[in-house]
């Protein structure tokens, strides 16, 4: 079996009996080794206490007297929400069990990269064992910002972070070597874009990010990324479904959607009140799902049979930003089966 994602850090997990990741202590230590936590030298003697004692015992309940006692504002902070964070983790079975509670609460307080953090966890156990590159490559649309670029007019999607780093090495070169730096590609064209032959070599650098998916020209990354949605469904909600890319809305009766991101939301929100959406708007939908349900006695009475539609679109300046928890919150699922 081949390895994948070793910065998930799931070789710092190990699997409940239901299938899920158990919190451990040495995921609760790698927090601790965070930056924000660990100890700078000027920190006074409550923080270095509070960091030591949890080292010794990562589970060890810590008290807002214990947090208010640190004197700096900005370490005090972050302890509390470190504690918050890690309180809410171990309060559940698993690490799935403990996402399902934070996003059905809204995910008040959890920055966007700590949910990722989890996201990209909670996908390397659900796909351990996966050989299709292509299909590892599209589930890192769940857990890391994209930006897109057209290519003789199919959608590539490269990794935000990546390209941004890669722009601002340009940038950088711009004032040491100016004609380099016109000479040059753009960050998206020195990037590998992952076709049969390249796809291999997908597994040497998957903690990289560096490969292009070519969303819209290649038919088999639109039907990986469908696999993908269909595996985060099934392991977090325990349902079977099935999605297929499809070109356009046939049921003039369609009765539900869920946006993926919040562009596809919003517009969707507008089609669905029967608002007009102007066709830049329209332009940025780079994705159209149909999904059906194996099992319709999991879904809502109300759909009667009914499809549901996903939507994923880019913002103005090219970027897909995807929240997985929206299909947590979103599927119309009958009974408290979503509540």
């Amino acid at each position: 079996m081949k390895e994948f994602w070793v910065s998930s850090g799931h070789h710092m997990t190990s699997r409940t009996e239901g299938g899920g990741l158990a919190v451990t202590d040495e995921m609760i230590l790698a927090y601790l080794a965070r930056p924000e936590l660990v100890p700078p030298p000027e920190a006074c003697d409550a923080e270095r206490d509070l960091h030591a004692l949890l080292l010794a015992e990562p589970r060890r309940p810590v008290t807002a007297a214990m947090i208010g006692a640190i004197a700096d504002e900005d370490a005090r902070e972050n302890w509390q929400f470190m504690i918050g964070f890690r309180d809410k983790l171990i309060a559940h079975g698993s690490i799935e069990a403990a996402y399902l509670a934070i996003v059905r609460a809204g995910a008040k307080g959890i920055p966007p990269l700590f949910l990722n953090q989890l996201v990209h966890l909670i996908l390397r156990n659900a796909l351990d064992g996966c050989e299709d590159p292509f299909v590892l490559r599209a589930a890192e649309l769940l857990f890391r910002a994209q930006k897109g670029s057209l290519k003789d007019g199919a959608l590539l999607l490269a990794d935000h972070e990546l390209v941004e780093e890669l722009e601002a090495e340009r940038q950088s070169l711009m004032t040491t070597s100016p004609l380099a730096a016109m000479m040059g590609k753009d960050a998206t064209a020195e990037l590998d874009v992952m076709t049969d032959e390249t796809a291999e070599s997908y597994w040497s650098r998957s903690d990289a990010f560096t490969m292009v998916l070519n969303l819209g020209g290649d038919p088999r990354s639109r039907e990986a990324l469908c696999r993908v949605l269909e595996t985060w469904i099934l392991h977090m909600l325990g349902i079977e479904t099935t999605i297929a890319a499809v070109e356009r809305v046939e049921d003039a009766d369609w009765r539900w959607f869920v946006g993926l991101d919040a562009e596809a939301t919003a517009i969707g929100n507008r089609l669905w009140r029967g608002e007009a959406v102007d066709p830049g708007e329209q332009s940025r939908i780079c994705g159209l799902f149909r999904l059906d349900f194996t099992d319709a006695s999991r879904v809502d009475p109300k759909l009667a049979g009914k499809p549901v539609y996903l939507l994923m679109a880019l913002t103005e300046d090219m970027v897909l930003r995807i929240k997985p928890q929206n299909l947590i919150v979103g599927l119309p699922l009958a009974g408290r089966l979503a509540a």
